[in-house]
């Protein structure tokens, strides 16, 4: 086996996966204001960007080779409520934001999160009533809040609630709306993760989170269920599919893409991200070698495209290889 590795060439040549820069899509988290950066502290060189500042990122992105960026908003205590309407504002944080991404670099695809987590006074994905998620109230306010993102110029809708019905629900608004162009990224196999931390930080949803999420995302023992998931979310009208958190769900990630085999995508969440830059932070780890090394295997397990934060510094080491 060894002639095979003998040289760097060789090893290119009968190399089964490769991570490129099409791979990837980038988390950004999107703020009011302007020039201003806010760091998230629990995520070491991530932070909160004004619109602004998040468009100069888009375009270093997209010149890098990055095909797309996804955002997420962090919205003002005062807009939250329990009815979580600033989703569905057509001005809100997040529709200015694509409008802007739109003009300013309309090249780059922009996926849009579909939950109502960071305009919810109860921190939840859905409305509260009577202390437990309201699934069909849910569906139609997400439903909403899919057809304000894509009136905007969103190219992708991605419902990361977990929801049941919630993406036949999605599809037809948007059909109905004319919008049949926009696709939908289900965020199919969501766990009730406890990976999720530093993302609620940035969102700033952490504080608001009444109870948790375990009546309407998956327990994490659970795979099989994974695949029913999927299933419905593809006869419901899915695109394509995602399975979160990412490298501690490879094998869904795997189970998904063989029994599918439709675009599938997985999500190296916040907790994941910044479990490698601590130990980076700490000498423990190369950075460089880990960055490439926890994406690449995304890749091995089957996913089409990660959703990290370390798009950008993985795209700059691809290009410098």
């Amino acid at each position: 086996m060894r002639r095979n590795r003998r040289h760097p060439w060789l090893r290119e040549l009968v190399a089964e996966n490769r991570l490129t820069a099409k791979d990837l899509i980038w988390p950004l988290f999107v703020i009011e204001g302007k020039d201003r950066a806010e760091p998230v502290p629990s995520m070491p060189g991530v932070s909160r960007l004004t619109i602004d500042l998040l468009l100069k990122a888009v375009t270093e992105a997209y010149s890098l080779g990055i095909p797309a960026v996804a955002l997420f908003p962090s919205v003002d205590a005062k807009l939250k409520t329990p009815d979580a309407r600033e989703a569905v504002n057509p001005d809100n944080l997040v529709c200015r934001t694509v409008r802007a991404i739109k003009q300013h670099c309309p090249e780059i695809g922009v996926v849009c999160d579909v939950a109502l987590d960071p305009f919810n006074s109860d921190g939840h994905d859905g409305i509260v009533v009577d202390g437990y998620v309201a699934n069909d109230i849910s569906v139609e306010m997400l439903s909403q809040q899919a057809l304000v993102q894509a009136e905007a110029g969103c190219d992708i809708v991605a419902p990361s609630d977990m929801m049941d019905g919630r993406i036949g629900a999605i599809r037809d608004a948007l059909d109905r709306a004319g919008l049949i162009h926009t696709a939908i990224m289900s965020y199919a196999a969501k766990y009730a993760s406890c990976f999720y931390g530093p993302f609620r930080d940035a969102v700033g949803s952490t504080g608001a989170l009444k109870g948790d999420k375990k009546t309407y995302q998956m327990d994490p023992g659970n795979t099989d269920e994974a695949l029913r998931e999927v299933a419905i979310d593809l006869a419901e009208g899915a695109d394509m599919v995602m399975v979160k958190p990412g490298m501690p769900y490879l094998d869904v990630v795997a189970r998904v893409k063989a029994e599918f085999k439709v675009p599938t995508f997985a999500y190296q969440v916040s907790g994941e991200y910044a479990m490698l830059k601590a130990a980076i932070g700490h000498g423990w780890l190369d950075n460089d070698k880990t960055v490439l090394e926890s994406l690449t295997a995304f890749k091995r397990a089957g996913a089409d495209g990660v959703l990290t934060y370390m798009a950008l510094e993985a795209a700059k080491l691809l290009r410098d290889m």
